[in-house]
């Protein structure tokens, strides 16, 4: 079976350390203490079994927005087995400028967090950008802490209620502290949603129940390196009681479809 990573996170070797575990102290939680490098990414992937990965770059600071979308470009012209997305944020001088910039660079999506970035998914200031990508480019959506409100999936449904046509991923079953409220909100919904982060914080059969009523072809497999270690996540994601089917749909399928390759 084929194993898409379609929810992961590298960082230039100077900073990866110190960015993942910015990352593990923003959630307070974490897998062990692995740095977000390429290296590490793929070493740990190929242990896991995994032969593809989606890379997803955050931007924390407007400034640097176009450095992180450059470095993401630069890494999948060096490896095959990568697939880019770039990122924006709401605050950013020339924010449809880099939109098109990232169509025009290949990169096949934007990802933002709209908790650590501190702006709320259905901030009028992206209605542009969601307009101008519809048809064009996947948005992938950090979701549902409880903490926070910007990713709430009821800003999610606006949003997809606005823009029916938007083609978004919502991570961590559309919230992974409040996948239920996810659910309720956005399961007659324009997107899919991904395993990643959620399945160590579920009971035992909750996933299963949630994959099967969105419905596989709904869903993708993730294990949000570096806050978790693939390894570990892989199991995760292969101990659940699946059929073979739905594991294959998870496990690439739906990405495969999402990436316009089947």
């Amino acid at each position: 079976m084929e194993l898409i990573d379609f929810h992961c996170h590298i960082y230039p070797d100077a900073v990866a350390d110190k960015a993942a575990q910015s990352i593990r102290d923003f959630y307070e939680i974490g897998g062990g203490n692995l740095a977000g490098t390429v290296d590490n990414l793929l070493t740990y992937g190929k242990a896991a079994g995994i032969s593809r990965y989606v890379v997803l770059p955050v931007s924390l600071k407007p400034e640097r927005t176009q450095h992180i979308n450059d470095f993401i470009v630069s890494q999948v012209a060096q490896h095959s087995e990568f697939t880019g997305f770039g990122t924006l944020h709401a605050a950013m001088d020339g924010i449809m400028d880099e939109t098109q910039r990232i169509i025009d660079l290949g990169l096949k999506g934007i990802k933002m967090h709209p908790d650590s970035q501190v702006f709320a998914i259905d901030d009028p200031r992206l209605f542009p950008v969601y307009e101008a990508i519809q048809g064009k480019l996947t948005v992938m959506l950090h979701m549902g802490d409880h903490r926070y409100d910007y990713s709430h999936p009821a800003r999610l449904r606006r949003v997809l209620e606005l823009f029916p046509q938007l083609d978004v991923v919502a991570a961590h079953f559309g919230g992974y502290s409040m996948y239920e409220t996810a659910y309720e909100l956005l399961h007659d919904k324009n997107c899919v949603f991904d395993v990643s982060s959620s399945m160590m914080f579920m009971p035992e059969g909750e996933a299963e129940k949630y994959i099967r009523a969105y419905g596989p072809e709904r869903m993708l497999f993730g294990t949000d390196f570096p806050l978790w270690n693939p390894v570990e996540e892989t199991q995760r994601f292969l101990q659940l009681k699946l059929t073979d089917a739905e594991f294959e749909q998870i496990g690439s399928k739906t990405a495969l479809r999402i990436l316009g390759e089947q």
